[in-house]
């Protein structure tokens, strides 16, 4: 192992390189970010909810959409949980870890979240590949749906489709936002081949804050107040963001987590 490599398999390391991307992308998403940004202004602005979607490790950028203190109000989180906690399923049906490659999934998820026209989805995953993402992308824009796609265009440019259509997620958004990450997520290359260390979460959260950011701009600048939650842990937050939600009795699920 070279001193180069050894150094750059560190804390330092990936803090230098992942830095590196994520300014990168303050720039190269500018003009996508914008578009995203007003595709959930026009869904904040016509009483829509933005029902956000993901699975394994692309699910903490939905808790990033979804539910959160300095968030946007009308989210929804998506999960294939909602099988167990909304649809009857068994909860042994979770112990299946291909579940998400399985046909009807997404469909029966969106269902469940009974969306409305109006509503926008965020949909979020690396590779862009996998069924049930495939699946919900063609099954959001089936019904009409706007659709804003957070993927690594690196990595879904150097695997095939996974979903009969052919298709993947970014060929079936509205907005892509490109998260830079390498194929396979991890930044910090081993020697003998191999890499360590995943990047997709820092920059997919990076874009999501980004895009709500220039949302809330857009609001702003049409004097509309952005509908945003408080932190419960702050004196009155919990029963002002109860007085938020309001709005959205039914269209918004907030469960234990």
């Amino acid at each position: 192992m070279s001193v180069e490599s050894v150094e750059s398999v560190s804390a330092q390391g990936f803090a230098q390189q992942s830095l590196a991307v994520l300014q990168q992308i303050t720039e190269s998403a500018r003009a996508d970010v914008a578009r995203a940004a007003e595709l959930i202004a026009d869904c904040v602005r016509a009483d829509g909810v933005i029902q956000a979607f993901g699975t394994g490790h692309s699910q903490a950028m939905v808790l990033e959409v979804a539910g959160r203190a300095g968030g946007l109000v009308p989210t929804n989180r998506l999960q294939i949980a909602d099988l167990v906690l909304y649809g009857g399923d068994a909860p042994s049906v979770l112990d299946d870890p291909l579940l998400e490659r399985q046909p009807g999934v997404a469909a029966r998820l969106y269902d469940l979240a009974a969306p409305r026209p109006q509503d926008l989805f965020v949909v979020i995953s690396n590779s862009g590949v996998n069924n049930v993402i495939v699946e919900m992308a063609l099954r959001v824009k089936e019904q009409g749906h706007k659709l804003l796609a957070i993927t690594s265009l690196t990595h879904t440019n150097a695997v095939p489709a996974g979903h009969p259509s052919g298709k993947k997620l970014a060929d079936l958004a509205d907005v892509v936002l490109d998260n830079a990450a390498p194929v396979g997520d991890a930044l910090l290359e081993l020697p003998g081949g191999g890499a360590v260390c995943a990047l997709s979460t820092l920059t997919g959260v990076m874009l999501v804050q980004m895009a709500v950011a220039e949302a809330s701009a857009v609001l702003l600048a049409a004097g509309e107040r952005p509908p945003v939650y408080v932190s419960a842990n702050v004196p009155g937050g919990f029963e002002g963001n109860l007085e938020l939600e309001k709005r959205y009795a039914g269209r918004v699920r907030r469960t234990a987590s």
